[in-house]
């Protein structure tokens, strides 16, 4: 017999696994487990197509976005290379040539 994991929620004893996850019958808790939980990250984040993005990454701008502080916005399709992805509500810093350092939200950008 093999030992699952207690929930981390509720503590209960009786999870079980369905299709890689592991779900708990008294508070209706589920998690990745199994194989799913060794291959993910800590920090996932996704573009507004749902493409995991990655360090390093190039992304497009999908909407024109007003600056504060700023007398112009920042374009539709203006391309932003060398991402780094950050914890936060913007999850996107970055460097925009005529902006300088920016923070974007993941939600408005593409995968190049």
């Amino acid at each position: 017999m093999s030992t699952l994991p207690n929930c981390p929620k509720c503590n209960s004893e009786y999870t079980y696994e369905d299709r890689g996850l592991f779900i708990c019958p008294e508070c209706a808790h589920e998690w990745a487990g199994g194989e799913a939980a060794a291959t993910e990250e800590g920090l996932v984040v996704k573009d507004a197509h749902g493409n995991r993005l990655a360090d390093g990454d190039a992304v497009t701008i999908i909407k024109d976005l007003k600056v504060k502080g700023a007398s112009s916005s920042l374009k539709i399709g203006t391309k932003v290379k060398n991402i780094r992805l950050v914890e936060g509500d913007h999850n996107i810093d970055c460097q925009i040539e005529g902006f300088g350092a920016m923070k974007l939200k993941s939600e408005f950008v593409k995968k190049a």
